[in-house]
């Protein structure tokens, strides 16, 4: 009598996975495009650290990315399963040999807090660009200390689509990871990078399809991998911006609030706080743009104004007719509040009307108070006539600058105290 033998059945990776498969650096980080086989080498080198001994512990943001990664270990070890030789628990998308710390565990770590309470030998960061820094940085690291162990972390550099669902205070996180790996000399980590054309197994017609869809930022972004961090023809450079940024302002004589509603779902409304100095230079002292309901980007902007003593909000009337003067005004009748709000006409393209702030940028008369990194990856990757979404955070800014525009670069009396902002404290809270 022949006695049965216990398979694991992996699938056959690409030159690139194997590649990563392959490395023995402590510290790896891939960069891929969509649909490239990035989740499954996860999954492959979850199964092999797994049978070696070692505890595994996956995680991405949203439990759809946990099922992939989940399904594919299911499969690969589904025989040895079925004969009680690991132990697998649904609930907690985990598969061990009982009685010994050997397991593989899938978790969503959309938020820090829900990747503590465990340690691991390898840890696989899935989508990180997508995370919050403090997941590897305050909760990641320390689990791989009783075993010195390794992490590998997975990213495909967001969109400006993408990056609504992103919990990270900077949205560039990952890709500077990314170029810090690239300058180690020791070793330690390796870098890699494949776009979705790399993967033989993806159909190709499909590819082709898709990508007819997208736009040209888009495509280079998701398919092909590539870290942006400034477009060619948008009307701001990060130069542009860095040379004029500051981390206070004088005295404020005017502040306004820029809101510039979303138009879809899925999309933020843009709140942007800009005020005019003494010195007739133009400030943006605050983003405070959501993702939220009507309710909640009101309160956000009712927050906003009062928080900073502005003078007036201003906001769009093409959007909704009088919507969001409407919306504003019933926000603060709930709260008891009073607010001063103008409506601004959208007559000519979002282009045309931000060329007059851009030049004011160009003269050195606008200064970004601190760092605002969803407002400026906006500010350098949209592309007007090419850019297929609507720069909500810019349309804000062009509205608050717009409104200051006649007062900057003219002598002006002190209303305020100057205000004092360490970037390196700057933090966001989105919804």
């Amino acid at each position: 009598m022949q006695e049965n033998k216990l398979t694991v059945t992996l699938p056959k990776p690409h030159p690139m996975q194997q590649a990563i498969i392959d490395s023995a650096a402590k510290r790896k980080i891939v960069r891929a495009g969509r649909r490239s086989g990035k989740t499954i080498v996860a999954s492959i080198i979850a199964v092999k650290a797994f049978l070696a001994g070692e505890r595994v512990l996956y995680a991405a943001p949203t439990e759809d990315q946990v099922a992939t990664f989940w399904y594919a270990v299911k499969n690969a070890l589904h025989n040895p399963i079925d004969a009680d030789v690991f132990r697998k628990n649904e609930v907690y998308h985990t598969i061990e040999l009982e009685n010994t710390k050997q397991r593989i565990r899938a978790k969503t770590a959309f938020n820090p807090d829900t990747l503590r309470g465990d340690f691991a030998s390898v840890l696989i960061l899935d989508e990180y660009q997508l995370m919050s820094e403090d997941t590897w940085g305050l909760v990641g690291a320390p689990m791989l200390l009783d075993r010195d162990g390794g992490a590998i972390f997975i990213y495909t550099p967001p969109s400006i689509t993408s990056r609504t669902m992103s919990k990270a205070k900077d949205p560039l996180h990952a890709a500077k990871m990314f170029k810090n790996a690239q300058q180690d000399t020791s070793g330690r980590w390796c870098v890699f990078h494949f776009s979705s054309f790399d993967n033989p197994y993806i159909n190709e017609r499909a590819l082709d399809e898709i990508t007819e869809d997208m736009t040209a930022l888009a495509f280079r972004q998701e398919i092909q991998a590539e870290d942006i961090e400034e477009s060619p023809g948008a009307l701001w450079t990060r130069k542009l911006i860095n040379e004029n940024r500051v981390t206070e302002h004088p005295d404020l004589v005017r502040i306004i609030v820029g809101v510039d509603p979303t138009g879809s779902l899925g999309n933020e409304t843009g709140i942007v706080i800009a005020g005019v100095g003494t010195d007739g230079h133009g400030y943006i002292i605050d983003d405070k743009s959501l993702l939220g309901t009507p309710g909640e980007w009101a309160d956000a902007v009712l927050t906003a104004y009062n928080h900073n003593k502005a003078d007036m909000i201003v906001g769009e009337t093409n959007y909704g007719g009088d919507m969001v003067e409407a919306t504003i005004m019933q926000a603060a009748n709930v709260s008891n509040q009073t607010c001063r709000y103008k409506n601004v006409h959208a007559s000519r393209g979002k282009a045309v009307r931000a060329e007059p702030v851009v030049a004011q940028y160009e003269h050195s008369r606008i200064h970004h108070v601190g760092e605002f990194p969803y407002l400026e990856e906006e500010m350098v990757t949209w592309v007007p006539g090419i850019s297929r979404n609507s720069p909500n955070r810019i349309d804000a800014l062009v509205w608050a600058i717009t409104e200051l525009n006649t007062e900057i670069k003219k002598p002006a009396v002190m209303r305020y105290p100057p205000r004092t902002m360490e970037i390196k404290t700057r933090d966001f809270k989105r919804i």
